[in-house]
């Protein structure tokens, strides 16, 4: 039986795009369990009401302009009363749909959101997803003034799922029932792409990469809890032949430019800024390592896109990561906030045979047990079974 399914995010795409929006889309594009509207914040979109791929998206809060501060303020406080916009929207929209499941993106203000719904309309079901990268202790910490309302998401939701073994225990402290360990996939038809000797040609060019180059990468918003300080200071440590390509926008941006400019690595270190998911195997195509020395993760989406290219990866042994990254095996693990860790982790795949080995195992990992046409199988199971 086909169900209808009220999907409560606090920003979606196309202007907001992680693992978590990336994840709501490819499940939905694919799913045949029934139908999918959305309540999210409006930001600087002009529509109200926009049809996504296989999602009825509708907008609520005040529309932000597009100055850098002013907008970013309003946006902000926003984000306090969405769980009210969503209450009000969701309300409205529950009478005229009768909705059977309200999904819920993250126990954060998405989390508050339907936690309000389900105590209006206490026969809806509700579904928590956490797809959270940050520390607990830090999630805890920002919502202890509402600590007891905040349990009360898990407590209340009918089914929780999980993108990794990290989040489901979390789940668990936090007495949710009915926990299933449902991880982010990969779009295996755009990071399995084979590309021209022109086309990396052009790139390698543009980036200023020459022969003998072995060229670092990663994809990642720049805030704290992704570790780019560490690789940059890593970087000072290894042979002049090592590069590193920043892919990825975020509020740290001027702090790493500094920190760059200070260690006089200008040369060996491009910030390539934002891109879209679907060019970002070019990149990968004319790099030879992927890195990023999180200091917490969720999962990391982006480590798995990397795999399934058949980049080997360095990371470090924090949150969902160890579901999927075996030391030595399927990546190379090493310490958070040790640029000498770093350093001889990536020295590590000087080693021809190593490297080799770390490549094709992390690839078949990827490719076997990661493709979002599996994955969306089993999310499905769930918004079925619910």
């Amino acid at each position: 039986m086909a169900k209808k399914t009220l999907i409560i995010s606090l920003v979606y795409y196309p202007e907001f795009v992680g693992g978590a929006e990336v994840a709501v889309k490819e499940i939905t594009d694919r799913s045949s369990s029934g139908s999918f509207d959305m309540i999210t914040l409006i930001g600087s979109e002009k529509e109200r009401l926009a049809t996504l791929g296989a999602v009825r998206v509708f907008r609520v809060g005040f529309r932000v302009n597009n100055h850098k501060l002013l907008g970013k303020a309003l946006f902000n406080f926003q984000k306090y009363l969405f769980p009210f916009f969503v209450f009000i929207k969701g309300a409205s929209l529950m009478k005229e749909n009768k909705y059977d499941i309200v999904w819920s993106i993250m126990a954060n203000y998405a989390g508050f959101g339907a936690l309000f719904l389900k105590l209006r309309f206490p026969s809806v079901k509700l579904l928590l997803t956490l797809q959270e990268g940050d520390p607990i202790k830090y999630i805890k910490r920002r919502v202890f003034l509402v600590y007891p309302l905040f349990k009360m998401i898990f407590k209340k939701a009918d089914a929780i799922q999980t993108i990794s073994n990290y989040l489901k225990d979390f789940a668990l402290s936090m007495k949710g029932k009915n926990i299933k360990v449902v991880p982010n996939g990969v779009d295996i038809n755009n990071f399995t792409k084979e590309f021209s000797e022109e086309e990396k040609s052009l790139l390698k060019e543009k980036l200023n990469i020459n022969t003998g180059d072995i060229v670092l990468v990663t994809t990642s918003r720049l805030v704290v809890k992704n570790g780019i300080k560490d690789v940059i200071s890593a970087i000072s440590l290894l042979p002049q032949k090592y590069k590193f390509l920043i892919i990825g926008e975020g509020p740290l941006r001027q702090d790493l430019e500094n920190l760059v400019r200070g260690l006089g690595l200008s040369a060996r270190v491009s910030f390539v800024g934002f891109l879209p998911h679907k060019d970002i195997p070019l990149y990968f195509s004319v790099s030879d390592i992927f890195i990023r020395t999180s200091l917490s993760e969720g999962l990391g989406n982006s480590f798995l896109e990397a795999m399934a290219f058949g980049l080997p990866v360095v990371a470090t042994p924090v949150g969902g990561i160890v579901d999927f990254i075996k030391d030595g095996v399927t990546g190379v693990l090493v310490a958070p906030e040790d640029k000498e860790s770093i350093k001889e982790g990536v020295l590590r795949l000087e080693n021809r045979e190593f490297l080799f080995s770390i490549k094709k195992q992390g690839k078949d990992l990827a490719v076997s047990s990661y493709d979002w046409n599996n994955i969306s199988k089993e999310f499905d199971s769930i918004l079925k079974n619910i």
